[in-house]
């Protein structure tokens, strides 16, 4: 059984307290997060590692000690996760889960509570997603199975980007195709969101904004008065920029040659998902810090596209914009990597961007020279923290629920 919302016997809106324990889970191929927050943030936070081999749990508290550090059953990971909370917090202690759902199509715009239908139409739309979607849907699923009377919440990395005019979603394909689902939706929309948020609270004169989601994914969203606009992820997570081992932006052409040559689908798909990117262009690694640290001239390489790409997609989206205020770095590369942040800001000085280069090498939150034309940020983003957020806005405003 699916529970929409938390223990509440009475008709209309059931009151979530704020120091009420919410569970948000970002499910991978092969890793889950999760952060347990409760009050004013994270109680704690923590990841599955290799969760279909040998799944090992770390997590830790608000001061960073360890509480866990071990290796769980293999196929028994969502009972063995909610069975230590239980330890730590106590029974009872966790009101509701919320879910990174990395596609929610055309329809799901918001955050929503997870019943049998929602999770139907989530199955259905799995062909717009067939490597992500399981991986989404399964703890859903497990969560359901060990604790039925938990409420679960959905919340849809494509959403943020439900306001992207219709000239930015539409591809150039028949519009048989195109009314079928194929158009450009965008991802990374919690991180977006939740760096939306901060700029609102901390920067509100930044109305024309690049925020730059580096990571082993990666793309770029365009903000204007904080809504995305225009961004480089358009139907999957294949286009826009190079990322770890994804091929970003490519000539349709070059799948079609490849079909010709003997390629099947699966090879191909294999190929542009996890072959590609930094990895294939290094022939070396997908991890920027291993190619920062060799010496190979095919890291070089590597790193350049990496940066080429991301300067010449802002300028496709500064023109979205009709002009720039702001560039946010945010996620695993863009807030650890200055080499990398120096590399694209070099290529933006046509913009009137200057950066501060003991700023950017101390990662200071503010990296841009007193003399640029543009804000330059790096702000730390916290997918968690806008599912738990989501989580809790949903099941407190959850009609008619019973116990």
């Amino acid at each position: 059984m699916l529970r929409t919302c938390g223990g509440c016997t009475h008709p209309g809106r059931h009151v979530v307290s704020e120091h009420a324990a919410i569970l948000a889970l970002n499910a991978g191929s092969s890793s889950l997060k999760f952060a347990i927050f409760g009050g004013a943030g994270a109680k704690l936070r923590g990841e599955i590692e290799d969760l279909h081999a040998t799944p090992h749990i770390v997590a830790r508290d608000a001061d960073g000690a360890v509480l866990v550090d071990r290796t769980l059953p293999a196929g028994n990971v969502l009972p063995a996760l909610l069975d230590f909370i239980d330890t730590h917090l106590g029974p009872d202690a966790l009101v509701a889960a919320g879910h990174r759902i990395v596609h929610g199509g055309a329809e799901h715009v918001a955050p929503e509570p997870v019943t049998p239908a929602l999770l139907d139409a989530l199955v259905a739309l799995t062909p717009l997603d067939p490597l992500h979607m399981p991986d989404n849907l399964a703890p859903i699923r497990a969560v359901a199975a060990a604790r039925p009377s938990l409420a679960q919440v959905a919340c849809f990395d494509t959403a943020f980007h439900h306001t992207l005019p219709p000239v930015a979603t539409r591809l150039a394909l028949p519009r048989t195709i195109t009314e079928a689902g194929v158009r450009r939706y965008g991802f990374h929309g919690l991180s977006y969101e939740y760096v939306a948020g901060r700029l609102a609270r901390d920067a509100p004169a930044l109305r024309r904004v690049i925020v730059a989601h580096l990571g082993s994914g990666a793309s770029l969203c365009a903000l204007a008065d904080g809504r995305s606009i225009e961004t480089t992820f358009g139907f999957s997570s294949l286009d826009g920029l190079v990322m770890a081992t994804r091929c970003g932006s490519l000539d349709p052409g070059v799948m079609l040659y490849l079909a010709r040559q003997g390629h099947g689908t699966a090879d191909i798909e294999d190929m542009l998902y996890h072959r590609s990117g930094l990895l294939g262009v290094s022939g070396i690694s997908g991890d920027v810090r291993v190619l920062l640290a060799s010496g190979d001239p095919r890291a070089r390489a590597a790193l350049d596209l990496f940066a080429y790409r991301i300067a010449a997609h802002t300028g496709a989206l500064v023109s979205a914009l009709g002009g720039l205020d702001g560039f946010v770095f945010t996620a695993g590369i863009g807030e650890h990597a200055a080499p990398i942040r120096a590399a694209v800001c070099a290529r933006l000085r046509w913009l009137g961007l200057r950066m501060d280069d003991s700023a950017n090498t101390a990662n200071a939150a503010r990296i841009d020279a007193q003399d640029s034309a543009i804000d330059v940020r790096v702000i730390a983003t916290d997918e968690e923290a806008m599912i738990a957020q989501h989580t809790r806005s949903v099941v407190g405003q959850a009609p008619n629920c019973t116990s």
